[in-house]
């Protein structure tokens, strides 16, 4: 079986601690690395190179979203997850366009914590908190520069292997495997990722998903 390779930070030992303790516990998971802040998780994640890093939003020096948006930038295929105590609507935003799969709070029941790390290990997205669930919503249903978004979609069509891989996007695929899919090479499947990027004029991956089912281009 193979185990989700984690990555935690958090400035609470204590914290890191507990949750090591817990992930390590399982059978399907291993916690490779830890991080007391925002820099130091960076740093862990490119060196370790896990499928998971769990943050924690508020950190001394680089916080949480920063090191989110840095981590998804260098590495589009590593899952990073928020873990709070701040049920928060502007960090569930901030979250969210930063890359971030999931936002969860620190008293979140244990078995919930461990099937939503392997939810979202397969590809889902989980917000699983009231304020997260209304934020999320609203940044699907929002009609912030969607007239920029719709004319970019009308004037730039994407093409249907284009749509193809946003649709496996969407389903959380990572690049390996829609390489695999599809039956191209990652640099093919980088090419297609940018220029989806590039016409629906958004700055990553998971905002060209959440574009495209805001726009009913995806399921």
């Amino acid at each position: 079986m193979k185990s989700i390779r984690i990555v935690l930070a958090d400035d609470q030992p204590f914290v890191r601690k507990g949750l090591r303790y817990i992930i390590d516990s399982q059978p399907d998971m291993q916690v490779v690395g830890e991080a007391a802040d925002g820099e130091e998780a960076v740093a862990t994640a490119l060196r370790t190179v896990p499928d998971m890093v769990i943050l924690d939003i508020q950190m001394p020096g680089s916080d949480g979203i920063s090191a989110t948006k840095t981590i998804v930038k260098s590495l589009p295929d590593i899952k990073v997850v928020l873990l709070t105590t701040f049920d928060v609507q502007e960090y569930v935003f901030d979250g969210i366009r930063a890359g971030a799969v999931g936002y969860l709070l620190k008293d979140t029941d244990m078995e919930e914590l461990l099937d939503g790390i392997r939810a979202m290990e397969r590809g889902a997205m989980i917000y699983n908190t009231t304020t997260a669930k209304q934020a999320f919503a609203q940044i699907l249903n929002s009609n912030v520069e969607n007239t920029t978004a719709c004319d970019k979609i009308h004037c730039n069509p994407l093409t249907e292997r284009e749509l193809e891989v946003l649709q496996l996007l969407a389903y959380g695929k990572r690049n390996h495997e829609l390489a695999s899919i599809l039956y191209v090479s990652e640099g093919t499947i980088k090419t297609h990722i940018h220029n989806i990027i590039q016409k629906l004029g958004v700055e990553d991956r998971t905002q060209a998903v959440v574009m495209g089912i805001r726009h009913k281009l995806v399921k």
